[in-house]
């Protein structure tokens, strides 16, 4: 098998599955409990809790658990809408569905304006039609994601965060796709709401962390008992987080590794299919300020678009048409309908990570060539 679909899920990486392995034998009691059990799941929780910040650049107090990106990013939005008062949101229409459907969801409960900043044709936020968004909406909201979870675009984070400074808009950045890729000084980068899920750095599904800034904090999302302090209700998943806070810790242990390694595969892919597809386009700024684990394609028209996939899984690679962690089905893609690419050419997204190889990317252009 030849998994190419790491912007979607990753495979868990060994050193995890040991840690969770020896905290699902030894750590059994709940987190919340006083007595011996109980204290030693705490103290599990509380120090992957400071691994995290310290990994991050934030206190301890900032980091607050989840079951992953979506909860966190609904948990956000959410609190700046019914908590701070907030109505005016600026995003973009390339965010992920865990951003998008909220707003919508909080449009019609709520009553906020949802504003879209324009994009380039390369799918890059157009910082100058944000800027007067902001002197038109001052306060707003802005919720935009770090990378681009089907193209790879990455956004000017600090430019975007000082236009949020000059006019008072807190900013939400979805960072599913780059933490544990990339050194998220959070504190430098000037982000009042970021989000991660393990799965997509080599962690457990089910596990996430969203980080708060000092003065940011809101009413939990989910409520019941006061855990999280009192931001998120329910039991920890203390082994998921244990697990979460071990592969940060080796994703970032490896990351100037992995980087260029993956850096590689993503190149030479892109040469390869350029060689050998004639009429073969990219999608995003494949080659520029894009993250380096993601590539999507365009094949020339022709392609048999509702066989493709299948062909790939009976060849024994994984590759996605579009975003499957939030679809999970092959409809067409709301990102690359904002980008205007052709709807009769199929587009596939290739995502690496530092288990692929390049004679598994020779394979995957040698099979679409087919």
């Amino acid at each position: 098998m030849i998994y190419l679909d790491n912007a979607a899920s990753t495979p868990l990486d060994g050193m995890v599955l040991d840690v969770m392995t020896a905290c699902q034998r030894d750590i059994y009691g709940n987190p919340s409990s006083v007595h011996g059990e109980g204290r030693k799941a705490r103290v599990a929780v509380e120090q992957a809790r400071r691994t995290i910040a310290g990994l991050m650049n934030v206190s301890p107090s900032e980091v607050f658990f989840t079951s992953g990106g979506t909860e966190a990013n609904n948990a956000i939005l959410w609190g700046c809408a019914r908590d701070f008062g907030h109505r005016h949101f600026i995003t973009s229409r390339l965010e992920h569905p865990a951003v998008l459907r909220p707003l919508e969801v909080l449009r019609e409960a709520m009553d906020i304006h949802v504003h879209h900043v324009e994009v380039d044709p390369l799918g890059h936020i157009d910082t100058d039609h944000l800027a007067g968004l902001l002197r038109r909406y001052p306060g707003s909201v802005v919720s935009l994601m770090h990378a681009n979870n089907e193209t790879g675009n990455l956004l000017p984070v600090k430019a975007v965060a000082a236009l949020c400074r000059e006019h008072q808009a807190p900013f939400h950045s979805d960072t599913v796709q780059t933490a544990g890729k990339f050194n998220l000084d959070i504190d430098n980068l000037d982000i009042d709401y970021a989000v991660a899920s393990a799965h997509k750095f080599h962690g457990p599904k089910g596990a996430g962390f969203m980080v708060v800034r000092p003065g940011k904090f809101f009413k939990p999302f989910i409520t019941g008992g006061t855990q999280e302090r009192n931001m998120r209700a329910g039991t920890e998943n203390v082994c998921g987080i244990v697990g979460m806070a071990k592969a940060l810790e080796v994703a970032h242990e490896r990351m100037e590794e992995d980087q260029a390694h993956i850096a590689v595969l993503k190149k030479e892919c892109i040469r390869l299919l350029r060689e050998q597809i004639p009429g073969v386009t990219f999608n995003g700024d494949a080659e520029g300020s894009s993250l380096h684990t993601i590539l999507n394609l365009s094949l020339p028209a022709g392609t048999d678009a509702e066989m493709l996939l299948p062909k790939l899984d009976i060849a024994g690679i994984c590759v996605s048409s579009g975003s499957a962690c939030a679809s999970g089905t092959s409809k067409g893609s709301h990102v690359l309908e904002a980008l205007g690419a052709d709807p009769d050419r199929p587009s596939l997204r290739v995502s690496f990570s530092r288990y692929n190889a390049l004679d598994e990317v020779a394979t995957l252009v040698k099979n679409l060539n087919r």
